[in-house]
Order: structure tokens, then sequence, then C-alpha cells
């Protein structure tokens, strides 16, 4: 699951400072990466947003991976020896787990590091299924493996959850053999093996540090924290994990990516840096002249430079390339919005939900936080996957005209609140970035056209994931980025059981959608699941249960001596296929 804050549209950002001072004669090489927003902790069943997942994967795996260099986005193994095999009925997946795979070492093993075995991999899925410790990505399986949910079930009426009672749908037939066994065709699920949720953790380390495991992370990853532990501060440092197996920098790729040179370090050991650190910067404007002075690798153009930097909206401006920078731009598979909360009757009034779709307009909107750059939302599932109607028009979508700011009147009364007269104030939460923040400013704005009074409330972005969680929330402004390649992982936002704690923050319970939904989830691609996909689609631009933002690109900026940087909608994992030519640096930096 990958919430992310609107306004937003690139997360991490890699940054390299000067590794050679008087203090500091470190001699390796080193990534210095920012981010916008504090992380919850580093527990993998908790990884709910594109921060933690891609915290927790510096220093976590799981059984397969995307592979770096090939689009379409492909699975690879990375844990597990090789793909599954699948019983005939498509329903049993058997694994083997790579040998000599070590976690990092840590006193709950004693004075060793101790072998990953499939193990540990069943008692990492029955922690995500814990009815004890609410983990958020319990809707990934949630009625997907054979008596998984009865365990569950069973284990939220008693005290204290037997990790060690079978459990047919996942099994270690021995110590590197794994198995699932599915209730239902489920064509999604090797995408859920390759998401943080269902990483390895070992029952040792959980079992030591108790409550503060999420704060004491020991994987098998290319990434240790450096000391040991996770502290929530401005700085997450990591080093490389010295007993890290050998896997080697892909040598095969994408013909583009072959053209631009990312395969040069074909077969060289991962990761390629000794250490780096993550700074979270929580504004753009300092991001930015960091970029300026070398001290970033990469940036995603900010709102407010994004003229300045392409002027004709297409190309890099001269004094920037002349300086060595390179544009990368790329369609994200996303989508942003503003989402209601169900819960309350008063969202559940779709006349009223539409009014306000009717009042925002989106074209304004994207010219000032995406430079008129992204593709206005008309529903749920973004272009480039199956389900996405490329044309269709949502009825309820606006671009500012007179026409449409007095049906959005007209609907206002027809829900019983004519010019606003008897409606509540509405709160509307965003996360405490800038951005966020003339995001929601707007949105007030743009509601009051038609007598409806919003109030904007920032707060740190773990403090509105728990607001969501726990449905202390009226309504909000989020995005979210794919899980998985498949419109099933969009249109899950909107199935009523997946209400939070799960994907579904807004609470959205349509029995005709949630019929259709479960119906397409278990089908495998097909042209008769494409249709109901996009009935799933129509469905959600006709409900209104979001206003409906947009699908974003990425404008990123790399200096040059940052190599095998590609943007990807899957970058959990991207900073050990990372590397900086120093020599490349010290010449360029005179430019700058």
């Amino acid at each position: 699951m990958k919430f992310t804050c609107i306004g937003l549209c690139l997360i991490a950002i890699f940054v390299t400072f000067p590794s050679c001072t008087k203090k500091d004669n470190f001699k390796g090489l080193s990534l210095n990466l920012a981010v916008s927003s504090q992380v919850k902790g580093m527990d993998p069943i908790y990884a709910n947003d594109r921060y933690s997942s891609n915290e927790v994967a510096r220093v976590y795996e799981g059984l397969l991976e995307y592979h770096y260099l090939a689009r379409p986005y492909k699975l690879v193994p990375n844990l597990a020896e090789s793909m599954p095999t699948v019983s005939n009925d498509g329903l049993t997946y058997t694994f083997k787990i790579k040998k000599g795979v070590m976690f990092q070492k840590n006193e709950a093993f004693g004075s060793e590091p101790r072998e990953l075995i499939a193990e540990d991999f069943v008692y990492s899925i029955k922690r995500l299924a814990d009815p004890k410790l609410q983990g958020l990505g319990w809707w990934l399986l949630d009625g997907k493996l054979v008596g998984l949910n009865d365990w569950r079930k069973k284990y939220s009426e008693l005290p204290k959850a037997d990790y060690s009672e079978a459990v047919d749908g996942i099994r270690a037939i021995d110590r590197y053999t794994l198995q699932f066994k599915l209730a239902k065709p489920f064509p999604q699920f090797l995408y859920a093996l390759a998401m943080p949720f269902t990483f390895a953790v070992a029952r040792e380390v959980v079992e030591k540090y108790g409550k503060e495991f999420l704060n004491h992370p020991v994987g098998t990853g290319p990434f240790a924290i450096k000391d040991g532990v996770f502290k929530q501060t401005k700085k997450i440092k990591y080093v490389k994990n010295l007993g890290f197996r050998k896997k080697k920098y892909p040598c095969d790729g994408s013909e583009k990516f072959k053209k631009e040179g990312l395969l040069e370090d074909c077969g060289k050991l991962l990761p390629l840096v000794d250490r780096l650190t993550v700074n979270i910067i929580e504004e753009d404007q300092p991001r930015w002249l960091n970029f300026q002075k070398g001290k970033v690798d990469f940036i995603a153009i900010p709102k407010d430079n994004f003229d300045t930097v392409i002027p004709d909206a297409k190309n890099l401006a001269p004094d920037y390339a002349q300086k060595g920078i390179k544009l990368i731009r790329s369609p994200s598979i996303d989508v942003t919005y503003t989402a209601f909360n169900h819960d309350l009757k008063l969202f559940r009034n779709v006349k009223l939900r539409r009014a306000m779709s009717l009042a925002y307009d989106i074209d304004t909107a994207n010219k000032l936080f995406s430079n008129n750059q992204a593709l206005p939302a008309q529903s749920v599932v973004p272009p480039g996957i199956s389900g996405h109607i490329e044309g269709y028009v949502n009825p309820y979508r606006a671009t500012g005209r007179p026409e449409q700011i007095a049906k959005a009147k007209e609907l206002l009364a027809q829900a019983g609140y004519p010019e606003g007269k008897g409606l509540e104030e509405i709160t509307y939460d965003c996360p405490n970035a800038t951005v966020s923040r003339l995001t929601g400013e707007y949105f007030k704005k743009q509601m009051a056209q038609i007598g409806i009074r919003v109030k904007v409330q920032q707060n740190p972005w773990p403090e509105l994931q728990k607001k969501i969680t726990t449905r202390n929330i009226m309504a909000y402004g989020i995005a979210w980025s794919a899980d998985y390649p498949d419109a099933e992982n969009f249109l899950q936002l909107l199935y009523g059981p997946n209400r939070s704690p799960g994907a579904n923050g807004s609470g959205y319970n349509n029995p005709e959608f949630n019929t259709l939904f479960k119906k397409a989830a278990v089908m495998q691609d097909s042209l008769e699941r494409t249709a109901l996909y996009e009935k799933l689609n129509r469905i959600a631009a006709e409900e209104v249960p979001w206003v409906f933002g947009v699908h974003r690109q990425n404008f990123v900026l790399r200096h040059s001596w940052l190599k095998n940087f590609t943007n990807s909608d899957f970058d959990a994992g991207m900073a050990q296929y990372l590397s900086v030519n120093k020599a490349k640096k010290e010449e360029m930096l005179k430019k700058l």
C-alpha cells in the first residue's frame, strides 16, 4: 500500500554530500537520501505508505521483487531460488528458498548471524494476520490463504496468538521449501510477495524486543541501520550489510535502459555504495537549494521552479543542461484525491458529494500544483493498465465553467443544504508540507463558491495516517501509488470490506461495487475481467466517493555523477542499485 502526500511528485530524493572532511575520512561510496516525511517505524506489517515501505525495504526482503531494469514491470526471484511451481488448479504455489541467506548479526541470535529458512516466512505471514497486532497490510491476504482467516478469528477471542499452530494455507514443507495454498483464485498473489508487508522477519528478534521491535530492524537486506537502532530524528543512517549474500547487478534490461548505459555495472555485487543517510526534509526549497549546490543527486522538480527549469514544458533549460544535469520524465501509475469519511452520515449523501466534485475546478488545480502536466482523473484507475477507460468523461468532473457551478449549487440544495445552510463546517486534513497546505486552501476556496465552509488542518504524516486508520477524520487530501500494476490495486481502495485499517481509508461501501469487485478480483486477465474493471471504474466516477484529482507525471533532474538511476513506480529497494562516479562528481561540482 503506498499512500503519498498530494503535491509530491517523487517521494525519495537521493543526496550526496562530500564524503571526506576533517572529521570524516570515509573513503567508500556514500549516498544521502532525503524524504519529505517521517516514517512510523521499521516493522514490515505497518509499512502502508511509500515512505515507510522504502525504509523497510533497505533492511528487509521478500520472496520476489521487480526487475530493476525491465519495462513493462516484471517480477523476478529475490529470496526465492526461482519463480514458484504452481498447481494445475492455480491454487497451490511452492517456492524453494535460497540457501545461505543470513539475517544480520543481532544479540537475539547469540554471537552469530542466523540463516533464513522457510519457517521465517510462515511466521512473518502469521504476524501480518495476528489480530492483536493490527497489521496494516492484512487487507492484502484477507480471505486469500486456506485457514488463515480462521486462525485470525480464533486468536481475536484469545489473549495471545499461537504461532506454532499449523495453518494449511502457509506451510514450511522442509527447511528450504515453502508452500502457499489459496482459498480461492487470486491472480495478484505473486505481487503480494514483492510487497514489504510480506517480507521476512526473525521470530527471535521480534520476541527479544517486543513492542520496540519496530525500532530494531534486523533483516537479510543490503543495508543495516547504523548502530542497530532506528530513531525518530531528522536522519536515518544505514551502512552496507557486510553479510549480504552475493546478489549481482542485472545484466539484462529493456532496450531503453541499455541505450542509456544502465547495464554498465552488470554483474557487480550489490549494494554498490557503502553507506547512506536518509535526511527528512519536509519542504521543497531546501531540497532544491541542495540540488543546485551539488549536494543532492536527483530531485523531483518543485512546483515553484518548474517554469524556470523547463520553460517550454518539455525541454530542460540550457543553463541546466550545460551543468550536466539530465531531465527524466515518466508517467506515474497513481491517483490523487480528496477522500470523504463515509462512516459519517453526511458523506453518505451522494448529491452532496457530486455537488462538491462539480465545485472543484481540476484544470486550475492542475496548473497550480502540477504545472499543467498531470492528467485530470476521471475516476480511480490510471492510464497504462487495463480498466482505465480512454476518452471517458466523468459527468461530475468540473473545469470551472459557470454552468458547472450552477449545477453544483442545484445538487447541494437537493442534498438538503441550499447555499450551504445547515451544513456543518468540514475539516480537511492534509500533511504539513507547503504544497499540501496550498492544495487544502484551494479546496476550501472552491467549496466556498457554493456555500460550503471548510477548515484546513495540517498534520505530520504519521498523525494523518493514524487519523485515517482510526476514522477520526472528515475529509483529507492524499494520493495512492500502485503497489502492483493491476487495476485491482486501485479498485480495492473502494471495496467495502477493505475499510480501515485496510486500504479503504474512506470507508466507502457500495453493495453493487462490492459484488462486482469480488467477482473481478478472482479472475485471470481477460476481456471479461477488463469489462468488469471498466464497469467498476464508471461506478466510482458516478458515485463520487472521492473528489478525484490527477494522475501525475514525474519530472526528475539528476546530476551526471549519479549512476544507474531510473524512475520506477516500485522503488522500494532502489538504493542497492545506485552508485556515484566520484571523479565525475569532483569535476562537475566546479561547474555548479
